[in-house]
């Protein structure tokens, strides 16, 4: 162990003399959770005040872009700095080349120019993956034998990206896993005069089994049909392969990384900011959120310390956000 204790033994040293009053307990903290830390995913529908709930993601729900403008302004209020915009579309909408994906006038298009244009302050992240505009489900291109292609769905990434910024959007997300995408959409972007929009590579994404509420929620679980990701996505079982993502990603022009999902991988979240020191994200996925929903509906847990205790284990992993479902609940309870 490399730590030293530079502290004399007890009595002379009682750690719990920092602990006995609020006052101190406040002065010696090491980490703090504030709204600014946290970044709200959300489900966009077509039409005007359109609502759906999520059954699998209790408080969550689908919304219509109108509906949408009003929730993010008290996001903003709260002092919340970022969405995250995840489309629901149709099966007429869906295809094997995914063109939905970059149609300058599609549903994430009009979206982000509709709440950049409400509130041009807060930030808007999309999302960079074709899983929603797929009939198959997966996150690209696929051949006769259902593999995705890298570099043919790489392809279609860049026309998406162009599309997001284009529209408006703050921060383009490549959530995909394909190997060189970030390097392709850098380039990309500094050709078609957007050089100030932001990547956050979701750098380290492991084939989970925590999101299948998410496929719920965006409507492509019907589509995967029991299919997996694993070619692509990470082995759960991996660590030191989560630092060759991330750097790889950060060599390419990513901004910020990503750790994805999050709790069950805290450990990989720290090796990555202690390695690689830069802005480190991560995801508190909708199967995390989906458990302590359950949880608090029991009665077993206590719904608002246990929800804000879970997201300061992400400040003391080293992550300088999150992305989690409970960001506006959280930061109504942190006023």
């Amino acid at each position: 162990m490399s730590f030293s204790s530079q502290r004399g033994p007890f009595p002379q040293t009682r750690m719990r003399r920092l602990r006995a009053n609020a006052f101190a307990r406040d002065l010696v903290r090491e980490n703090q959770l504030t709204p600014a830390d946290l970044i709200f995913p959300v489900f966009v529908l077509e039409g005007s005040g359109e609502r759906e709930a999520i059954p699998s993601m209790p408080g969550i729900q689908r919304l219509s872009a109108d509906l949408l403008v009003e929730q993010a302004k008290e996001l903003h209020s709260l002092g919340v700095p970022a969405l995250a915009l995840f489309p629901v579309v149709g099966s007429d909408k869906k295809s094997l080349m995914a063109e939905e994906a970059y149609n300058p006038d599609g549903l994430v298009q009009r979206t982000v120019k509709t709440l950049k244009d409400a509130l041009p302050e807060l930030g808007i992240i999309t999302d960079v993956a074709l899983d929603p505009f797929t009939t198959h489900g997966q996150d690209g291109i696929i051949d006769e034998a259902a593999y995705v292609l890298n570099d043919v769905t790489t392809e279609v990434l860049v026309k998406q990206a162009l599309s997001h910024a284009a529209a408006g959007a703050d921060v383009v997300a490549p959530s995909d896993m394909m190997d060189g995408r970030i390097g392709a959409i850098r380039s990309a972007l500094e050709e078609q005069a957007h050089p100030n929009t932001l990547i956050m590579a979701y750098a380290a994404k492991y084939a989970s089994s925590y999101y299948g509420p998410f496929r719920d929620a965006v409507g492509s679980a019907s589509n995967i049909k029991g299919g997996n990701k694993f070619s692509y996505q990470m082995d759960p079982a991996n660590s030191d392969e989560a630092l060759h993502e991330c750097a790889l990603d950060l060599q390419e022009g990513a901004d910020m990384i990503m750790v994805k999902p999050g709790m069950p991988y805290l450990d990989i979240a720290r090796r990555v900011k202690d390695e690689l020191k830069a802005p480190t994200f991560a995801y508190q996925v909708s199967g995390e959120y989906a458990m302590h929903q359950a949880a608090f509906e029991q009665g077993w847990l206590e719904r608002e310390p246990v929800m804000l205790e879970s997201l300061l284990a992400f400040k003391r992993a080293g992550c300088n956000g999150i992305l989690t479902y409970f960001a506006l609940e959280a930061a109504r309870a942190l006023q």
